[in-house]
């Protein structure tokens, strides 16, 4: 069995380069769209549905200033897109059902299966395009399939190989299990007691961003100084981008690396962003993104990510399974019950933690719970005691 992985690079390439690659994206884009349109016509006036095989037929020959798999790959995304509308018309839950739609700019082009290879350790031969410098910061691992070759909205541009790896199997060196909660409060708080603070890199660059979309309005369409604003913009958010990523990577490889058993809340962001108060915050967050993170490393560290039903984990007491009325304005649980004593996410990590590990639970019943949850707490090594003792440690890291 294999797995896929990605590796990106920097490269520099020089000015006819720069134009070569660029003209590759506008021939990518005007052949997506004539695609597109051939389909739909095809399909208006004589009722037939065009495949990857017919899209490959009408752009042979297309160019010959691009690498015939490059277009290939443009009819096959043209047909993947056409897929995945079908799909989405049949799935009854999706409520957009994204018909394909013409592209305005392309900033990528991909080789996917020649076309490529390394000539030393500080250049790659791109066909069509020549001898690029690359910055081989490590070496990709398994076998390379594509090569990608992108452009950012800052002029950077990256090689990014997917790659094929074998999956070996790891065992994990720690056999510790922890639950995660999610929040804007906290970025996280695990059930070992740690509260992770929430970095909110677009807030904080929140006001120069103002600034910055407001010169940009100011300036003629189509002006040499629009584009400058809007390169200077673009580059505030690419640092925003990247403190994001950097964040969420560092803290996602470091949970992966420290246990082997980890459990986190099924989210459902797309509802929770419905809510214009917090969409901003919640989008800055990328809970998804870390979820995700945490779940391929997970793997590759040789544990375990589970997700578990989010419903009623802050308003449940983690030590009688009593349920009650949890307003987002409380920050503390107080079982009104058996009077414990908890910060809301803390009490909320715990039963995320509980449900994962005792799956057969009833997530609502109140009968098993708190022998199942001793049972539990005692496989951890941790008490309940030890936990109101540690109360004043987590009011202090708050």
């Amino acid at each position: 069995m294999v797995v896929q992985m990605n590796f990106r690079f920097r490269i520099y390439p020089s000015q006819k380069q720069k134009v070569k690659l660029i003209n590759n994206f506008k021939t990518c884009k005007s052949t997506y769209n004539h695609l597109l349109a051939t389909s739909k016509d095809a399909y208006k006036f004589g009722n037939v549905s065009l495949t990857k095989f017919d899209y490959d037929a009408i752009i042979k020959g297309y160019s010959s200033d691009i690498h015939s798999q490059v277009l290939q790959n443009v009819s096959d995304r043209v047909s993947k897109a056409f897929a995945n509308f079908f799909r989405r018309v049949k799935d009854k839950s999706c409520k957009e059902k994204g018909f394909p739609r013409y592209k305005s700019r392309v900033m990528s082009i991909t080789y996917p299966q020649s076309g490529f290879k390394f000539i030393s350790n500080k250049h790659i031969q791109v066909s069509k395009i020549g001898n690029l410098p690359i910055i081989l910061h490590r070496i990709p691992k398994g076998k390379i399939k594509t090569l990608t070759i992108k452009q950012t909205k800052t002029s950077k541009w990256f090689a990014v190989f997917a790659c094929e790896v074998p999956n070996v199997a790891v065992q994990h060196p720690s056999t510790s299990k922890v639950g995660i909660d999610v929040g804007l409060e906290n970025f996280a708080v695990m059930s070992n007691g740690e509260f992770i603070g929430n970095p909110r890199p677009l807030a904080k660059s929140e006001a120069r961003l103002k600034v910055l979309h407001r010169k940009v309005s100011r300036k003629a369409k189509g002006s040499r100084n629009r584009i400058k604003a809007r390169f200077r913009l673009a580059k505030i958010y690419e640092r925003v981008n990247n403190q994001r990523s950097d964040f969420l990577h560092k803290l996602s490889r470091r949970i992966a690396k420290s246990y082997s058993f980890i459990a986190v809340e099924k989210l459902q962001i797309c509802n929770m962003v419905q809510n214009h108060h917090l969409a901003k915050s919640i989008s800055d967050a990328s809970w998804s993104s870390f979820i995700n993170m945490m779940s391929y490393k997970a793997v590759i560290c040789g544990g375990q990510l589970v997700e578990v039903d989010a419903r009623r984990t802050s308003m449940t007491c983690s030590k009688c399974g009593n349920i009650q009325e949890m307003p987002l304005t409380m920050r503390e649980f107080v079982c009104a019950n058996c009077g414990f004593v908890c910060h809301r996410d803390l009490n909320s990590s715990y039963n995320i933690l509980v449900r994962a590990d005792c799956p057969e639970l009833n997530a609502f019943g109140h009968d098993v719970r708190p022998l199942a949850r001793e049972a539990v707490v005692d496989e951890l090594g941790t008490t309940y005691g030890k936990v109101l003792s540690n109360q004043a440690v987590g009011s202090s890291i708050l």
